[in-house]
Protein backbone atom coordinates (compact mmCIF):
# COMPACT_ATOMS: atom_id res chain seq x y z
CA UNK A 1 0.00 0.00 0.00
CA UNK A 2 2.17 2.82 -1.32
CA UNK A 3 1.50 6.48 -0.66
CA UNK A 4 1.93 7.46 -4.32
CA UNK A 5 0.18 5.78 -7.25
CA UNK A 6 0.96 6.78 -10.84
CA UNK A 7 -1.20 5.80 -13.79
CA UNK A 8 0.34 5.95 -17.26
CA UNK A 9 -0.21 4.66 -20.78
CA UNK A 10 -1.02 5.77 -24.29
CA UNK A 11 -3.56 8.47 -24.97
CA UNK A 12 -7.24 7.58 -24.93
CA UNK A 13 -7.07 4.41 -22.82
CA UNK A 14 -8.84 5.86 -19.78
CA UNK A 15 -6.02 6.92 -17.44
CA UNK A 16 -8.02 9.81 -15.99
CA UNK A 17 -11.04 7.59 -15.42
CA UNK A 18 -9.05 4.92 -13.60
CA UNK A 19 -6.99 7.42 -11.59
CA UNK A 20 -10.06 9.32 -10.45
CA UNK A 21 -11.93 6.11 -9.64
CA UNK A 22 -8.96 5.03 -7.52
CA UNK A 23 -8.90 8.35 -5.66
CA UNK A 24 -12.64 8.17 -4.94
CA UNK A 25 -12.29 4.62 -3.66
CA UNK A 26 -9.45 5.59 -1.32
CA UNK A 27 -11.41 8.62 -0.11
CA UNK A 28 -14.44 6.45 0.60
CA UNK A 29 -12.24 4.44 2.96
CA UNK A 30 -11.54 7.60 4.93
CA UNK A 31 -8.10 8.39 3.50
CA UNK A 32 -7.40 12.00 2.64
CA UNK A 33 -6.63 11.62 -1.07
CA UNK A 34 -5.44 13.96 -3.83
CA UNK A 35 -5.69 13.14 -7.53
CA UNK A 36 -3.21 15.14 -9.62
CA UNK A 37 -3.57 15.53 -13.38
CA UNK A 38 -0.20 16.17 -15.04
CA UNK A 39 -1.59 15.63 -18.55
CA UNK A 40 -1.46 18.92 -20.51
CA UNK A 41 -4.84 17.94 -22.02
CA UNK A 42 -6.54 17.96 -18.64
CA UNK A 43 -9.81 16.01 -18.36
CA UNK A 44 -10.07 15.56 -14.59
CA UNK A 45 -12.65 18.32 -14.32
CA UNK A 46 -14.71 16.70 -17.06
CA UNK A 47 -14.55 13.34 -15.29
CA UNK A 48 -15.92 14.71 -12.01
CA UNK A 49 -18.18 17.24 -13.73
CA UNK A 50 -16.91 20.25 -11.86
CA UNK A 51 -14.25 22.90 -12.29
CA UNK A 52 -10.76 21.82 -11.26
CA UNK A 53 -7.81 24.19 -11.60
CA UNK A 54 -4.23 24.76 -10.57
CA UNK A 55 -4.94 24.68 -6.83
CA UNK A 56 -6.38 21.63 -5.05
CA UNK A 57 -10.15 21.71 -4.66
CA UNK A 58 -12.31 19.28 -2.73
CA UNK A 59 -14.36 17.28 -5.22
CA UNK A 60 -15.88 14.94 -2.65
CA UNK A 61 -15.45 14.18 1.02
CA UNK A 62 -11.78 13.27 1.62
CA UNK A 63 -11.05 13.58 -2.11
CA UNK A 64 -9.27 16.54 -3.68
CA UNK A 65 -8.28 17.25 -7.26
CA UNK A 66 -5.79 19.51 -9.04
CA UNK A 67 -4.80 20.08 -12.67
CA UNK A 68 -1.16 21.16 -12.79
CA UNK A 69 -0.66 24.58 -14.37
CA UNK A 70 2.03 24.31 -17.09
CA UNK A 71 3.15 27.91 -16.66
CA UNK A 72 3.82 27.49 -12.94
CA UNK A 73 6.59 24.98 -13.59
CA UNK A 74 8.19 27.11 -16.28
CA UNK A 75 8.07 30.25 -14.12
CA UNK A 76 9.70 28.53 -11.16
CA UNK A 77 12.65 27.18 -13.08
CA UNK A 78 13.16 30.20 -15.28
CA UNK A 79 13.26 32.44 -12.20
CA UNK A 80 16.15 30.38 -10.84
CA UNK A 81 18.14 30.87 -14.02
CA UNK A 82 17.36 34.58 -14.05
CA UNK A 83 18.72 34.76 -10.50
CA UNK A 84 21.91 33.15 -11.77
CA UNK A 85 22.13 35.68 -14.62
CA UNK A 86 21.67 38.51 -12.10
CA UNK A 87 24.53 37.16 -10.01
CA UNK A 88 26.72 37.03 -13.10
CA UNK A 89 25.80 40.64 -13.83
CA UNK A 90 26.93 41.63 -10.32
CA UNK A 91 30.27 40.05 -11.16
CA UNK A 92 30.51 42.01 -14.39
CA UNK A 93 29.41 39.12 -16.61
CA UNK A 94 26.36 40.43 -18.39
CA UNK A 95 23.83 38.21 -20.16
CA UNK A 96 21.16 39.76 -22.32
CA UNK A 97 17.64 38.32 -22.57
CA UNK A 98 18.55 36.12 -25.53
CA UNK A 99 21.51 34.65 -23.66
CA UNK A 100 19.37 33.95 -20.58
CA UNK A 101 16.84 32.24 -22.84
CA UNK A 102 19.64 30.20 -24.42
CA UNK A 103 20.86 29.14 -20.98
CA UNK A 104 17.31 28.24 -19.99
CA UNK A 105 16.69 26.09 -23.09
CA UNK A 106 20.16 24.72 -23.87
CA UNK A 107 19.31 21.16 -22.97
CA UNK A 108 19.08 21.86 -19.24
CA UNK A 109 15.45 22.87 -19.36
CA UNK A 110 12.82 20.55 -20.92
CA UNK A 111 9.51 21.40 -22.55
CA UNK A 112 6.85 23.20 -20.54
CA UNK A 113 4.52 20.17 -20.34
CA UNK A 114 7.11 17.92 -18.75
CA UNK A 115 8.38 20.75 -16.57
CA UNK A 116 4.87 21.39 -15.26
CA UNK A 117 4.38 17.69 -14.58
CA UNK A 118 7.67 17.53 -12.70
CA UNK A 119 6.70 20.57 -10.67
CA UNK A 120 3.42 18.85 -9.83
CA UNK A 121 5.20 15.68 -8.78
CA UNK A 122 7.73 17.57 -6.67
CA UNK A 123 5.09 19.76 -5.01
CA UNK A 124 2.82 16.94 -3.92
CA UNK A 125 5.55 14.43 -3.17
CA UNK A 126 7.04 16.96 -0.75
CA UNK A 127 3.65 17.71 0.84
CA UNK A 128 2.40 15.75 3.85
CA UNK A 129 -1.12 17.17 3.55
CA UNK A 130 -2.66 14.02 2.01
CA UNK A 131 -2.53 10.38 3.03
CA UNK A 132 -2.48 9.17 -0.57
CA UNK A 133 -1.67 10.91 -3.87
CA UNK A 134 -2.81 9.52 -7.23
CA UNK A 135 -1.17 10.89 -10.38
CA UNK A 136 -2.89 10.87 -13.76
CA UNK A 137 0.10 11.23 -16.09
CA UNK A 138 0.34 12.37 -19.69
CA UNK A 139 0.53 9.92 -22.62
CA UNK A 140 3.51 7.57 -22.81
CA UNK A 141 6.11 9.81 -24.49
CA UNK A 142 5.55 12.66 -22.03
CA UNK A 143 5.68 10.26 -19.08
CA UNK A 144 9.01 8.77 -20.12
CA UNK A 145 10.55 12.21 -20.59
CA UNK A 146 9.12 13.19 -17.21
CA UNK A 147 10.76 10.22 -15.49
CA UNK A 148 14.12 11.18 -16.97
CA UNK A 149 13.84 14.80 -15.85
CA UNK A 150 15.09 14.48 -12.26
CA UNK A 151 18.45 13.13 -13.45
CA UNK A 152 18.62 15.54 -16.42
CA UNK A 153 17.84 18.53 -14.24
CA UNK A 154 20.17 17.25 -11.56
CA UNK A 155 23.02 17.26 -14.06
CA UNK A 156 21.98 20.70 -15.27
CA UNK A 157 21.86 22.05 -11.73
CA UNK A 158 25.32 20.62 -11.02
CA UNK A 159 26.71 22.35 -14.13
CA UNK A 160 25.09 25.64 -13.14
CA UNK A 161 26.36 25.33 -9.56
CA UNK A 162 29.91 24.69 -10.77
CA UNK A 163 29.74 27.75 -13.02
CA UNK A 164 28.30 29.89 -10.25
CA UNK A 165 30.91 28.74 -7.75
CA UNK A 166 33.71 29.67 -10.16
CA UNK A 167 32.23 33.15 -10.52
CA UNK A 168 31.89 33.47 -6.74
CA UNK A 169 35.49 32.43 -6.19
CA UNK A 170 36.66 35.08 -8.64
CA UNK A 171 34.52 37.69 -6.88
CA UNK A 172 35.89 36.61 -3.49
CA UNK A 173 39.47 36.83 -4.76
CA UNK A 174 38.89 40.28 -6.21
CA UNK A 175 37.25 41.52 -3.00
CA UNK A 176 40.10 40.17 -0.90
CA UNK A 177 42.60 41.99 -3.09
CA UNK A 178 40.62 45.23 -2.83
CA UNK A 179 39.37 45.16 0.76
CA UNK A 180 41.64 42.72 2.58
CA UNK A 181 40.12 41.39 5.84
CA UNK A 182 36.95 43.45 5.25
CA UNK A 183 36.10 41.34 2.18
CA UNK A 184 34.34 38.64 4.18
CA UNK A 185 31.98 41.19 5.64
CA UNK A 186 31.09 42.52 2.19
CA UNK A 187 30.08 39.19 0.66
CA UNK A 188 26.32 38.79 0.35
CA UNK A 189 25.28 35.38 -0.88
CA UNK A 190 21.59 34.99 -1.53
CA UNK A 191 19.51 31.86 -0.95
CA UNK A 192 21.03 28.84 -2.65
CA UNK A 193 18.14 28.19 -5.05
CA UNK A 194 20.14 25.85 -7.25
CA UNK A 195 21.21 23.59 -4.41
CA UNK A 196 17.61 23.47 -3.10
CA UNK A 197 16.34 22.65 -6.58
CA UNK A 198 18.91 19.92 -7.13
CA UNK A 199 18.02 18.35 -3.77
CA UNK A 200 14.35 18.54 -4.72
CA UNK A 201 15.03 16.70 -7.97
CA UNK A 202 16.99 14.06 -6.08
CA UNK A 203 14.04 13.52 -3.72
CA UNK A 204 11.62 13.14 -6.63
CA UNK A 205 13.89 10.65 -8.37
CA UNK A 206 14.34 8.64 -5.18
CA UNK A 207 10.60 8.51 -4.45
CA UNK A 208 9.74 7.46 -8.00
CA UNK A 209 12.13 4.51 -7.70
CA UNK A 210 11.14 3.46 -4.19
CA UNK A 211 8.69 0.52 -4.17
CA UNK A 212 7.90 1.28 -0.54
CA UNK A 213 6.48 4.66 -1.57
CA UNK A 214 5.45 4.42 -5.24
CA UNK A 215 3.51 2.08 -7.49
CA UNK A 216 3.21 2.67 -11.24
CA UNK A 217 0.18 1.15 -12.95
CA UNK A 218 0.02 0.94 -16.72
CA UNK A 219 -3.41 1.51 -18.22
CA UNK A 220 -4.14 -0.07 -21.59
CA UNK A 221 -6.93 -1.46 -23.73
CA UNK A 222 -7.11 -5.00 -25.15
CA UNK A 223 -5.99 -4.18 -28.68
CA UNK A 224 -2.82 -5.29 -30.41
CA UNK A 225 -1.26 -1.85 -30.91
CA UNK A 226 -2.06 -0.76 -27.35
CA UNK A 227 -0.64 -3.99 -25.94
CA UNK A 228 2.63 -3.50 -27.85
CA UNK A 229 2.97 0.06 -26.61
CA UNK A 230 2.26 -1.12 -23.06
CA UNK A 231 4.96 -3.75 -23.36
CA UNK A 232 7.45 -1.08 -24.46
CA UNK A 233 6.34 1.22 -21.65
CA UNK A 234 6.79 -1.44 -18.97
CA UNK A 235 10.26 -2.27 -20.32
CA UNK A 236 11.28 1.40 -20.30
CA UNK A 237 9.86 1.97 -16.82
CA UNK A 238 11.94 -0.92 -15.59
CA UNK A 239 15.01 0.64 -17.18
CA UNK A 240 14.28 3.72 -15.07
CA UNK A 241 13.89 1.37 -12.07
CA UNK A 242 10.34 2.61 -11.53
CA UNK A 243 8.31 -0.03 -9.66
CA UNK A 244 5.62 -1.23 -12.08
CA UNK A 245 3.04 -3.30 -10.20
CA UNK A 246 -0.11 -3.57 -12.27
CA UNK A 247 -1.65 -3.60 -15.73
CA UNK A 248 -5.15 -2.11 -15.82
CA UNK A 249 -6.92 -3.26 -18.98
CA UNK A 250 -9.83 -0.94 -19.71
CA UNK A 251 -12.84 -1.28 -22.04
CA UNK A 252 -13.02 -5.08 -21.86
CA UNK A 253 -16.09 -6.70 -23.42
CA UNK A 254 -17.55 -9.15 -20.94
CA UNK A 255 -20.67 -10.48 -22.65
CA UNK A 256 -20.94 -9.92 -26.41
CA UNK A 257 -24.44 -11.38 -26.49
CA UNK A 258 -25.80 -12.21 -29.93
CA UNK A 259 -23.77 -9.49 -31.64
CA UNK A 260 -21.48 -11.21 -34.16
CA UNK A 261 -19.22 -8.18 -34.48
CA UNK A 262 -18.98 -7.98 -30.66
CA UNK A 263 -18.05 -11.66 -30.45
CA UNK A 264 -15.31 -11.12 -33.01
CA UNK A 265 -13.99 -8.12 -31.08
CA UNK A 266 -14.09 -10.08 -27.83
CA UNK A 267 -11.99 -12.85 -29.42
CA UNK A 268 -9.37 -10.25 -30.37
CA UNK A 269 -9.49 -8.83 -26.84
CA UNK A 270 -9.07 -12.27 -25.27
CA UNK A 271 -5.98 -12.84 -27.38
CA UNK A 272 -4.55 -9.47 -26.37
CA UNK A 273 -5.21 -10.17 -22.70
CA UNK A 274 -3.49 -13.53 -22.96
CA UNK A 275 -0.50 -11.87 -24.60
CA UNK A 276 -0.25 -9.38 -21.73
CA UNK A 277 -0.41 -12.10 -19.11
CA UNK A 278 2.26 -14.12 -20.89
CA UNK A 279 4.51 -11.10 -21.33
CA UNK A 280 4.24 -10.02 -17.68
CA UNK A 281 3.49 -13.00 -15.45
CA UNK A 282 4.84 -11.04 -12.47
CA UNK A 283 2.32 -8.19 -12.78
CA UNK A 284 -1.25 -8.05 -11.54
CA UNK A 285 -3.74 -7.70 -14.39
CA UNK A 286 -7.01 -5.92 -13.60
CA UNK A 287 -9.79 -5.74 -16.17
CA UNK A 288 -12.41 -2.99 -16.32
CA UNK A 289 -15.56 -3.70 -18.37
CA UNK A 290 -16.39 -1.59 -21.38
CA UNK A 291 -18.88 1.19 -20.75
CA UNK A 292 -20.53 2.78 -23.74
CA UNK A 293 -19.75 6.46 -24.06
CA UNK A 294 -17.70 8.70 -21.80
CA UNK A 295 -17.28 7.74 -18.16
CA UNK A 296 -18.17 10.93 -16.27
CA UNK A 297 -19.80 11.65 -12.96
CA UNK A 298 -19.38 10.03 -9.58
CA UNK A 299 -21.77 7.16 -10.18
CA UNK A 300 -19.92 5.96 -13.28
CA UNK A 301 -16.51 6.46 -11.65
CA UNK A 302 -17.58 4.47 -8.60
CA UNK A 303 -18.63 1.61 -10.88
CA UNK A 304 -15.15 1.61 -12.37
CA UNK A 305 -13.70 1.64 -8.87
CA UNK A 306 -15.40 -1.65 -8.02
CA UNK A 307 -13.21 -3.38 -10.61
CA UNK A 308 -9.96 -2.18 -9.07
CA UNK A 309 -8.34 -4.48 -6.54
CA UNK A 310 -9.29 -2.95 -3.21
CA UNK A 311 -6.77 -4.96 -1.21
CA UNK A 312 -3.75 -3.50 -3.00
CA UNK A 313 -4.89 0.10 -3.17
Amino acid sequence: MTRFVLYGGKGGVGKTTVATATALQLAARGEETLVVSTDPAHSLGDAVEREVGGDPVEIRENCWGVEVDPQAGVDRYRATFETLAAEFADAGIRLDEDEVAALFTSGVMPGSDELAALEGLATYIDSDRWDRVVFDTAPTGHTLRLLDLPSVLGRGMTTALDLRDKVRRKISTARTMMFGPLAAGRREDGPDDFTAMRERMERVGAVLRDPEQTAFRVVTIPETMAVRESERLVAQLREFEVPVTTLVVNKVIEDPGDCERCRGKKAVQDEALEQLRESFPDLDVWTVPDESGEVTGFEALERVGTWLDDETL
